[in-house]
């Protein structure tokens, strides 16, 4: 007809690439969830408090917030089936520890009850033989 413009055809599919060259695949439904969930236990269990879950800010989130003793610590959890703890250096990279301290920050500005206290940042790796949680994983750097 005339006057009408076309409508615009849908972009292709990008090509599927090599399978060595895929990233790993998308974790099942859950699995992320089950995995704090174990990691919080584990952290009850070794005496600590849980203050928060999933807390979020504009500049990311931390997975677990408790507290040990006088001190706050801030836990991302990695639950991988298919890696083994040496790859954890991947996972937690400086920019996800950046935005987890930037998140800390957050917190802590919101939650001023927790001033004064000592800070840390812990990682939980859960496996699929165990749980292992590196206290002191990284702090921040000035």
């Amino acid at each position: 007809m005339p006057g009408r413009t076309p409508k615009a055809m849908p972009k292709a599919m990008p090509r599927a690439r090599n399978s060595d060259q895929n990233p790993p695949a998308a974790p099942e439904p859950g699995r992320g969830r089950k995995g704090e969930d174990l990691a919080a236990q584990t952290l009850e269990q070794a005496g600590m408090r849980i203050i928060a879950r999933n807390f979020r800010s504009s500049c990311g989130e931390v997975d677990i917030i408790a507290l040990d003793g006088e001190t706050v610590v801030f836990a991302e959890v990695k639950t991988w089936s298919a890696y083994g703890i040496e790859n954890l250096q991947y996972s937690v990279n400086l920019r996800k520890q950046r935005r987890i301290i930037e998140t800390a920050k957050y917190f802590l500005s919101v939650n001023r009850k927790y001033n004064g206290k000592a800070v840390r940042f812990d990682v939980i790796f859960v496996g699929k033989e165990a749980v292992t949680h590196l206290a002191e994983a990284f702090m921040e750097r000035v």
